[in-house]
């Protein structure tokens, strides 16, 4: 089994500098790499704002797709579709293509996400699905992680850009008095902005996911 992600910019087509974006995106994801170095096959652009990449566990995904969104500009925006299945490349005279039912499921989910985006959940950002035929076992774990996204998301969505990087900063281990010194504030204000923000449930669950990630 392997997780895989699909991911693109949401409203693309209205961003002033779609070149800068791309380039500000994948410093995003460099540093993410560079802070968790859990990616199996970074998340790399492949075809106009479209992103690819896959993960050896659903906890690892999750884990790097939460430090991703926190570390994007306040002006960008991802949405990511989670598949959860197998994989089957095909071999090509000079390259490999990703194919199979993850990526199915994967390019399912960024649709489903999106269209979830202009009804009910207009914060979600990030779903999963399974490849058809996945164990009931997997299926159950789908559903129930797919619950916890929907809350995360939109806690991170109305975040501003300093909470989001004071939340990343507590999800990777950095104190309150750390965070103050980087951004130029007091300590107070620090833990102001992270108890708004509901952070703690955000950093609690990043570390769950680290704990199962690592079993």
């Amino acid at each position: 089994m392997t997780i895989v992600v699909i991911a693109d910019i949401v409203a693309s087509r209205r961003l002033d500098d779609r070149a800068e974006a791309q380039h500000r995106l994948a410093g995003a994801i460099a540093q993410v790499d560079a802070d968790l170095p859990i990616a199996t096959q970074s998340l790399t652009a492949t075809v106009g704002d479209e992103l690819q990449g896959e993960y050896a566990r659903l906890d690892d995904a999750l884990a790097s797709l939460l430090l991703l969104r926190l570390a994007l500009p306040g002006d960008i925006d991802c949405r990511f579709g989670v598949g959860v299945g197998e994989v089957r490349p095909i071999a090509l005279d000079d390259r490999t293509v990703p194919e199979g039912p993850a990526w199915w499921a994967a390019r399912t989910a960024v649709e489903a996400v999106e269209q979830m985006q202009q009804r009910a959940a207009p914060f979600a950002r990030t779903w999963i699905a399974a490849a058809e035929g996945e164990d009931a076992a997997m299926v159950d774990t789908v559903a129930v992680a797919n619950a916890y996204l929907l809350t995360r998301d939109q806690l991170v969505s109305a975040m501003s850009e300093r909470t989001r990087r004071l939340t990343a900063g507590r999800c990777l281990g950095r104190s309150q008095r750390e965070l103050a010194e980087s951004e130029g504030i007091s300590q107070s204000a620090v833990s102001q902005a992270l108890a708004s923000a509901g952070s703690a449930a955000i950093v609690e669950g990043f570390a769950v996911l680290l704990r199962r990630a690592r079993t």
